[in-house]
């Protein structure tokens, strides 16, 4: 969510270079967004006619019509775990509060009066997205929360902030809020990467992902709960889990047609010669044992090993073959 105020504040987290940006729209360097191009609010406002692209809050060159159709106050490493911002330094749920009231402050003296600056206020739609750090932080990652809390536990710590933040926001005259769940959790690349050595072997962690969906049904039943103690106010839950899953689940749905190959070549060393070595004068030859003593066969082939060599491993595992020979190798 974060657009870039990250770029304005001391932290190792930033967006604002290369490859981030490549795809953003008007050849701009990186803006900060963690991302290749737009991000979700960018669309928003651009599916609802407000702007094309939604600038951070912290941006000091802000135009006053900038601020008036609206601003990001999200900081990407946030969440609504205090210590979660405390690994990251990045800006906190409440400190985002505190810009806001500061953001009214600079509306209101740009409308010039009280009425019509709440107004704007009062009018703004309100997109908040947070939690996923704080799991992926504190609970998988670093388990410092997980030593203190069950994750249902931990799921209902985490709601509660994020009830406080909707009243703070909803007596600040915020009135029609978005409010996103989790994503599938555990098919977020940082976390199959640490589960998974081998980077062939990723897959969706469905634990985690089961996780989520509790917490998501969760936020669905305390968005209804606080739609009823904020009558004036719209407050809608907004399913990402859902969408995400089904574009992991089923990419040709969405465009992504990416076909396997269906050939592999090779070129290297000892840790990549399935055998070449066997056909040129050198004495650097694997052709004996106890070369190959676990290859199919038992037999040494010329691989530098006890059986199959890394090309062998990513032919099988992309069904192309069992074992790849030798291009010197006689017909």
């Amino acid at each position: 969510m974060d657009t870039g105020n990250n770029n304005y504040i001391k932290t190792i987290l930033k967006g604002n270079f290369l490859p981030y940006g490549q795809n953003f729209p008007g050849n701009v360097p990186p803006t900060g967004r963690f991302s290749n191009g737009k991000l979700v609010p960018d669309f928003l406002a651009s599916a609802l006619g407000i702007k094309d692209k939604v600038p951070p809050f912290l941006d000091p060159n802000l135009s006053n019509e900038e601020l008036v159709s609206g601003v990001c106050f999200a900081s990407a490493g946030s969440g609504w775990d205090d210590l979660t911002t405390l690994m990251t330094r990045v800006i906190t749920a409440d400190k985002q509060i505190d810009m806001f009231k500061d953001y009214i402050k600079r509306v209101k003296g740009i409308v010039g009066d009280e009425k019509n600056g709440m107004k704007i206020v009062n009018d703004a739609l309100v997109v908040i997205s947070a939690g996923t750090n704080d799991f992926g932080y504190n609970f998988y990652g670093v388990p410092t929360r997980r030593f203190q809390y069950t994750v249902d536990r931990y799921q209902d710590f985490l709601l509660l902030r994020l009830q406080s933040f909707v009243k703070a926001l909803y007596e600040l005259g915020c009135r029609r809020m978005l409010i996103a769940g989790l994503p599938p959790m555990g098919c977020l690349p940082l976390q199959m990467t640490a589960k998974f050595q081998n980077p062939l072997d990723r897959k969706c962690l469905e634990d985690q992902n089961s996780e989520s969906k509790a917490y998501n049904n969760k936020l669905s039943n305390l968005i209804n709960q606080l739609q009823t103690l904020l009558p004036h106010g719209k407050i809608v839950y907004a399913d990402i889990y859902s969408p995400l899953l089904d574009m992991i689940q089923n990419p040709k749905k969405y465009g992504n047609s990416t076909k396997l190959p269906s050939t592999i070549l090779i070129f290297g060393d000892s840790t990549m010669d399935t055998g070449n070595n066997n056909y040129i004068n050198t004495i650097l030859k694997g052709n004996h044992p106890p070369y190959g003593q676990n290859f199919t066969g038992h037999i040494p082939t010329g691989r530098f090993s006890d059986g199959k060599l890394v090309p062998d491993f990513i032919a099988s595992t992309l069904q192309i073959k069992e074992a790849v020979p030798p291009f010197m190798q006689p017909q």
